[in-house]
């Protein structure tokens, strides 16, 4: 059975004032050599919805072909979105080809109901004891990968005053401004940034905050200051949206590559703050199971979480590869403060679902932008 991922754990993924006192003492991270063989028979690895630039996937993946020579890396769509992903599982069940994805990186609403499709299959990594309990599913079908909080990116040669809020984004001087990464009605991360507007206008997570979500981004929509455009870097750096609501690992990745060109604030709202964590999961019909398992022992090794750790993204492991002294203190240096995560939610599986439910069904009606 899986556990509800409690609202109230927060800051023990950031702060080492809030480690457990009892932790297991850090696992086997080195896949078996059996393992290995298998996997470069194989010989290929598909992966689909990892942008280089998204959590440090680009050096991650780099990582796994240098490390494990012989094992190519297919990689399919770097832009789809979680419903993407999981659609091509589907659709490529008969298929051993290169459009199989073998493994998917998803929000965590999605999880949980992809794995009573059967569409994921269960494996155990060497470092399980060490994956909090409230983010990964008893079997081995999920489980969380890392996490961070909805902010806001900011043009700064652009927009003089960055919003400090969600409401401040209906203020007139944001006209045309306005984005999110991907379609509400498809997307994880567009879905969560509606979830956020909605808690920060009062809502509990769940249809309601999915409700006033919707209808924070109607009012934005209606005033002209919502821009139906995929979000990335290049278009807050061509000022096409000057403005975007994403993940803070995401944004200060960007904010590094831009490199002051345009200058770039990342600013965390004052309310409704939502953590958001994804989970890995290989495909129930991977052509390449071996490579895929060899794929989820990579990225929950030491030298896996350690990536994702650059990429500014809080990985799994974290509590316990920080009581160990394993990262970096320069890495652990350019985080965000932990005071940014404090009033931070992690809604339950429950509540992420009704919330994507109230979003996907109301999106067209409530607020009619077709985003692309």
């Amino acid at each position: 059975m899986k556990k509800r991922l409690s609202h109230t754990v927060r800051s023990t993924f950031v702060s080492t004032l809030a480690i457990a006192a009892a932790l297991p003492g850090l696992a086997r991270a080195e896949a078996p050599q059996e393992l290995i063989d298998a996997a470069k028979k194989e010989g290929m690895l598909t992966v689909i919805a990892l942008p280089h630039d998204w959590c440090n996937y680009g050096e991650v993946i780099e990582g796994f072909k240098a490390k494990y020579a012989g094992i190519a890396v297919n990689e399919l769509n770097p832009d789809a979105g979680t419903a993407d992903e999981l659609e091509a599982i589907r659709s490529n069940k008969g298929n051993t080809g290169s459009q199989a994805p073998d493994v998917v990186d998803l929000g965590l609403a999605f999880a949980p109901a992809a794995t009573k499709e059967g569409l994921l299959q269960p494996y155990k990594v060497a470092t399980w004891d060490e994956i909090p309990d409230n983010i990964k599913d008893a079997d081995g079908n999920w489980y969380g990968d890392y996490y961070g909080v909805m902010a806001f990116g900011i043009n700064k040669d652009l927009i003089q005053t960055s919003p400090a809020d969600w409401s401040d984004l209906a203020k007139a001087e944001y006209s045309g401004s306005v984005a999110l990464t991907g379609d509400p009605r498809s997307s994880a991360q567009a879905i969560l940034a509606l979830m956020s507007a909605g808690i920060s206008r009062g809502a509990e997570p769940g249809a309601e905050s999915g409700k006033k979500g919707l209808e924070l981004f109607a009012e934005l929509n209606k005033a002209g200051n919502f821009v139906p455009v995929l979000g990335k870097a290049g278009t807050i750096a061509q000022g096409q949206t000057p403005i975007i609501a994403a993940w803070d690992y995401n944004l200060l990745a960007w904010r590094d590559a831009l490199n002051g060109n345009p200058p770039m604030d990342v600013i965390v709202p004052k309310t409704g703050v939502v953590a958001g964590v994804y989970v890995q999961a290989i495909s129930a019909y991977a052509p390449h199971p071996n490579a895929a398992k060899l794929w989820m022992e990579y990225l929950y090794s030491d030298e896996g979480q350690i990536g994702w750790l650059k990429g500014y993204c809080h990985p799994a492991r974290f509590n316990a590869m920080l009581k160990a002294g394993k990262f970096p203190q320069d890495l652990l240096d350019k985080l965000p403060p932990a005071e940014a995560y404090e009033k931070a939610v992690f809604p339950s599986v429950e509540a992420l679902d009704a919330n994507k439910g109230a979003i996907v069904e109301g999106w067209d009606k409530v607020v009619g932008a077709n985003v692309k």
